[in-house]
């Protein structure tokens, strides 16, 4: 190859004379640069806190007198409490590594949903509420981009695997509040509704959190209809007409009325939930998606190769501590190893599996989606 063959192209040569930008006083990063807005001073936390306080409704969380952290800090000049906690919930290890996670059916594969999707599609559905209803968006984002922080690799049956293990068991929304996200020193609320976005856990303390447990059924039980018809595993055709009829079959259709409801019945009643009618048509939802996705044998079937390769990995940095990295290692070998390998992707589980433990790896699940189905 010649030495002209490796000189850079002229994409790379006119993106490199960007470098400095525009102009001389003021920098823009556009040459022609025309757009304008009136100047004024920022709008930082406490303007954004009195706005919170003239247009939220009565009992939404207001980010003035919230912000209570574990660990004391001070308030940020710019940013709420809640929004600081968004912020640093996307920024997060944790949150990075939901990419590497499955949501449902087969990974990985070009377009099919990730526990980080999931995460993003949750917080719409979240928000769209919270705005039509008048309660705390930044609050509402943080819980819905942090709810699944917690899950291991192969979504529900990492619970199962890890439950082995701890005298309380594995639950994903407390361990993603206590643990996976602890060392970000989110506000009470924040934690709170992320712990308990859960039906079967407490309910959480604010309207925005349950908005969120809400918004996570929603989006699943949508989401994971649509991937699996485009895996072939079920036909939308065989939707029951109880949810057809209410409903509709596709995922557009079914959000707008979703959302719709939730919002209308916040608005109405003064409290989160749905109308019977709607309700009771995305339980016949979920039912189907548990009946034909979740629980149906190939699905079963990767579910218990998912919870022996996790069950064998901590079992094996439990009797080979020094195998952990420096951060995880403690005096509870128990609690080290679940929390390492809890925080693993799939695909990482996967090669520990075959380094650590040596398995071959036609033994290894085909897929960390199959029967992993949400349980929340």
């Amino acid at each position: 190859m010649t030495s002209d063959a490796l000189q850079p192209n002229a994409r790379a040569i006119s993106w490199a004379s960007t470098m400095t930008g525009h102009g001389d006083d003021l920098v823009t990063a556009h040459r022609d640069s025309h757009v304008h807005i009136a100047t004024g001073a920022p709008i930082g936390r406490e303007a954004r806190e009195a706005r919170e306080a003239q247009w939220l409704r009565p009992g939404a969380a207001l980010a003035s007198g919230a912000g209570n952290r574990a660990r004391e800090e001070q308030p940020d000049s710019e940013r709420t409490c809640f929004e600081r906690d968004r912020d640093r919930i996307v920024h997060s290890t944790a949150f990075r590594r939901l990419a590497g996670k499955t949501q449902v059916v087969v990974y990985p594969t070009d377009h099919q949903r990730t526990r980080l999707t999931h995460a993003l599609e949750v917080a719409q559905v979240a928000t769209s509420v919270a705005r039509a209803v008048g309660a705390n968006v930044p609050l509402t984002e943080a819980i819905a981009l942090g709810h699944d922080c917690g899950h291991g690799p192969g979504g529900h049956a990492s619970e199962e695997a890890f439950d082995a293990f701890l005298p309380h068991g594995f639950d994903h929304g407390p361990w993603g509040a206590d643990v996976a996200l602890a060392e970000l020193n989110l506000c009470a609320e924040t934690l709170d509704g992320i712990r308990n976005h859960s039906w079967s856990r407490p309910a959480p303390a604010t309207i925005e959190g349950e908005i969120v447990s809400w918004a996570d059924r929603i989006a699943y039980c949508a989401h994971d209809l649509e991937d699996a018809a485009a895996a072939g595993i079920v036909q939308l055709d065989e939707l029951p007409s109880s949810v057809t009829e209410r409903l509709g079959t596709g995922r557009r259709e079914q959000l707008s009325v979703l959302i719709r409801s939730i919002s209308h019945s916040i608005v109405e009643a003064g409290r989160v939930g749905m109308d019977a009618e709607t309700a009771e048509a995305l339980a016949q939802l979920r039912r189907f998606n548990y009946q034909q996705i979740y629980t149906r044998p190939e699905s079963l079937e990767q579910s218990q190769a998912v919870i022996a390769v996790l069950q064998e990995l901590v079992a094996y940095y439990i009797e080979h501590p020094a195998s952990l990295p420096d951060g995880f290692r403690q005096d509870d070998r128990v609690l080290a190893a679940v929390t390492y390998v809890a925080g693993m992707t799939d695909r990482f589980a996967f090669d520990q599996a075959e380094k650590r433990l040596g398995w071959a790896r036609w033994r290894l699940p085909r897929s960390m989606g199959h029967g992993v189905g949400p349980m929340a």
